[in-house]
């Protein structure tokens, strides 16, 4: 599909800033947040960037797609892994597919089954999703408890970020806009992809946060890394639970045992049963969650609304449930669904205002080759530190060996 010529003026507004915004002023009500703006943190990646509304093609670089099927639906697929592409000849059933060719892969989602690749894509651990489906778990879940724990009003909360790319990082940021001591934990032979591909939004969702390394090959390391998580108040981060378990984390055991300890675990559909090993990226787990349906049926066209907009609305989410359950003081793992929350962020605003809602689809599908809106930069309020900087501080006995 090609676009009509570049068009510079101010792109239409990003349909759920007006959900984000409203959770946001609540987190700044209950919580003493400073007061953020939705518009701001759904589109601020995409501005800074230079987005254009590019359809049925995602904005940025276009690493997702969604392309008709045979039986007459719409199949949402991302390829920004080369292991995703690589997976594409099981996909289609076809080894001598070109993987880099795009009309090929359109040409072979044409000839299947929607359900059948879906289910097919998800078990090679492909992220996809299809125009009508329904998200297979709620989109908040407390899915373990433990003890509780009583803090002071002088407790200064630590959080462990263990997440990447946009929707855990930007939870653990709404933390430290809250006033808490937020540790970034990266591996340390693959940090967060984002440090290198989005410079200007890593620094953004990840200023004042500490920076610790950890080798996830070394099971002292790892030892290390678990005791840190003993001492803190919320972990964030978005593993498949094998992976996790491989990393010699059990997050259940951990919740059990540490009195007070949130854990958020972000996932592209569920944090357990089948739909926990399915991988979703912010811009497919936004068709999973209903919004390119909604925009079909406003303008009879299919597209991608938003720039990967289930990953801040997930972040958003996530802060919420953590200062959430801090207040109550009880341990959970508590999952999020991006899928899902996507669903019940649009089921929120279609009650809260269903007619401005439409008006605003209308607008995003009419804005083809536009620009998203344009948006200030946010003043930085912290350094982003050096990586690793910080790993002797909280991982002493590294400094030793």
């Amino acid at each position: 599909m090609s676009l009509p010529a570049d068009d510079d003026t101010p792109g239409p507004a990003i349909p759920l800033a007006r959900w984000a915004d409203r959770q946001l002023e609540a987190l700044a009500r209950d919580f003493g947040l400073p007061r953020l703006s939705g518009a701001t943190l759904l589109g601020e990646r995409a501005a800074h960037g230079d987005y254009r509304i590019a359809g049925r093609i995602s904005a940025g670089l276009g690493g997702s797609r969604l392309m008709p099927t045979r039986d007459g639906n719409w199949f949402a697929l991302t390829l920004i892994r080369e292991i995703d592409r690589e997976l594409l000849p099981a996909l289609f059933g076809d080894a001598g597919l070109d993987v880099h060719d795009s009309t090929a892969i359109a040409a072979s989602v044409l000839r299947g089954n929607g359900a059948e690749l879906l289910e097919r894509g998800r078990m090679l651990g492909l992220p996809v999703a299809l125009l009508d489906e329904i998200p297979a778990s709620p989109p908040v879940e407390v899915i373990a408890r433990g003890p509780r724990r009583e803090r002071t009003a002088q407790h200064r909360p630590l959080v462990i970020d263990m997440s990447a790319i946009w929707a855990g990082p930007l939870a653990g940021h709404l933390l430290w806009q809250a006033g808490m001591d937020v540790v970034k934990v990266e591996s340390r032979t693959r940090p967060d992809l984002i440090r290198r591909d989005d410079p200007a939004t890593f620094d953004l969702i990840n200023q004042g946060k500490a920076s610790v390394l950890v080798d996830f090959a070394s099971d002292s390391e790892k030892a290390l890394l678990v005791d840190l998580i003993r001492r803190a108040d919320v972990v964030i981060e978005s593993a498949r639970p094998r992976a996790l378990l491989h990393l010699g984390i059990d997050a259940e055991a951990l919740v059990r045992e540490v009195p007070g300890l949130v854990w958020l675990s972000v996932t592209g559909h569920g944090a357990r049963g089948e739909a926990a090993n399915w991988v979703g990226i912010g811009n497919d787990c936004g068709v999973a969650g209903g919004l390119s349906r909604a925009l079909a049926d406003v303008t009879g066209e299919p597209g991608y609304v938003g720039d990967a907009i289930a990953d801040p609305l997930t972040g958003i989410t996530g802060a919420r449930e953590a200062l959430k359950a801090l207040r109550g003081g009880e341990a959970q793992r508590i999952g999020l669904s991006m899928s899902a929350i996507t669903a019940m962020a649009l089921a929120e605003e279609l009650a809260f205002d269903a007619a401005l809602l439409e008006a605003e689809l209308r607008g995003w599908g009419a804005g083809l080759g536009r620009r998203f809106p344009a948006l200030e930069r946010r003043a930085m309020q912290a350094p982003v530190r050096a990586l690793g900087a910080d790993t002797a501080h909280y991982l002493p006995a590294l400094a030793s060996c």
